[in-house]
């Protein structure tokens, strides 16, 4: 069984930082995406960033280029999510995620979330 544990959230002042951990276990992908989405109250959920298994290249969402910066430890299967300079609408439900990639489709897993609060 695929489990992922988040940790790391928390209420900070706007221009704060938190570090987000996800550790990840019970699966043995041959390739895989680990990283963050969030939902924030009233909207869609939203990907924020993710890492990649197999040359760990990253992606990030316009959003949050230059302020967050995502770093995994494969060995460990643990992902962080540092965020710097926040700002009030950061705040959200933080999921982590894991998608199994295979020939034809993809399956996610998500962590049960982590609040992350900014205050103006």
């Amino acid at each position: 069984e695929v489990q992922l544990v988040e940790s790391g959230g928390g209420l900070v002042q706007a221009g704060g930082s938190l570090r987000l951990s996800c550790a990840a276990s019970g699966f043995t992908f041959d390739e895989y995406a680990i990283g963050w989405f969030r939902r924030a109250p009233g909207k869609e959920r939203e990907g924020v960033s993710r890492i990649s298994s197999t040359d760990d290249s990253t992606l990030y969402a316009d959003s949050v280029k230059g302020r967050f910066t995502i770093s995994s430890d494969f060995a460990k299967n643990t992902v962080y999510l540092q965020m710097n300079s926040l700002k009030p609408e950061d705040t959200a439900v933080y999921y982590c995620n894991i998608r199994e990639f295979n020939v034809y489709s993809f399956r996610d897993y998500w962590g049960q979330g982590t609040q992350v609060t900014v205050s103006s």
